[in-house]
């Protein structure tokens, strides 16, 4: 029960990873607030989870400030803190060359996945600073870290969030409220589904082909991501903070260990960097 006696947040929580976070949640004994855009499924989750602690949802686009705001007065209302923020809620938005797609929808996607992210993040943090503690985990991914060709609101989005983290967790380090970032893996969601849908025109053929690869072989399990998001939730993982972390990749379960946050935490291993010719052995010369 690494959870118990914790109040925890988790958007989009209505399917797919988030789904699974709220599973994984409610079996460490966290006491949860779901939040997602549609009402039914999201009620059906919360209703599936095998849980004796309260668990409580509501529809909610983190796009809008002013339902970020109830969802966090629900939050307090029936619980009087808040411990963990998971920011999962998230889209792919529009698919093609960026002079070809719907501008509306480009900025929609930047409102879901970056500004719903600020405006939550920024809604909780005087609450874990009045409590000198608290956990907020971001869900990023392999648009943060490398070009993602024809999808460039989600790229653009989730670097930004991995740059959100890091500063965050700066700003926050004296209040003891880590921030991190999670790259959960190729999961088979939704998301995967709307690439298929969009077919080979809209997404590149080799991004398509890639897909079809990870549909056939199953994707990243989702209860990896999960497991990962647990151990940034608990006391298990106090101190580490301003990481953006691999759940399939990275030895995370390590890294709670003394010795080894007082290795990373001074580093800027498991952030977004700059890489000069130095870094790769280039001489004067080259």
């Amino acid at each position: 029960m690494k959870l118990k006696n914790r109040v925890a947040i988790i958007t989009g929580a209505n399917r797919g990873l988030g789904q699974e976070l709220a599973k994984a949640f409610a079996a460490e004994g966290a006491s949860l607030v779901l939040a997602a855009r549609e009402a039914e499924p999201l009620a059906e989750v919360a209703q599936s989870l095998n849980s004796s602690q309260p668990i409580y949802w509501q529809a909610t686009d983190i796009s809008k400030p002013e339902q970020v705001e109830t969802l966090i007065a629900l939050a307090l209302r029936e619980f009087g803190r808040i411990d963990v923020l998971v920011n999962n809620a998230g889209v792919y938005g529009p698919i093609g060359p960026i002079e070809e797609i719907d501008w509306q929808e480009w900025c929609d996607a930047l409102n879901i996945n970056l500004f719903g992210t600020v405006y939550l993040t920024r809604a909780v943090i005087p609450v874990m600073k009045s409590q000198k503690y608290g956990k907020i985990i971001n869900l990023s991914g392999g648009g943060a870290t490398a070009p993602l060709p024809r999808f460039s609101a989600y790229a653009a989005s989730k670097a930004a969030i991995v740059r959100l983290t890091e500063t965050f967790a700066q700003e926050l380090i004296e209040f003891k409220i880590d921030v991190n970032a999670i790259a959960p893996g190729a999961l088979n969601t939704r998301l995967l589904d709307q690439v298929l849908e969009a077919g080979p025109e809209r997404t590149g053929p080799e991004f398509y082909r890639r897909s079809l690869q990870q549909r056939d072989s199953g994707g990243a399990p989702l209860g990896v991501g999960a497991d990962l998001a647990v151990f940034l939730a608990s006391a298990e993982s106090d101190g580490l903070s301003g990481r953006l972390l691999s759940a399939v990749w990275d030895k995370w379960a390590e890294m709670g260990q003394p010795e080894m946050l007082q290795k990373i935490q001074p580093s800027d291993v498991y952030t977004l960097r700059r890489i000069v010719p130095q870094d790769r052995g280039w001489t004067e010369k080259d």
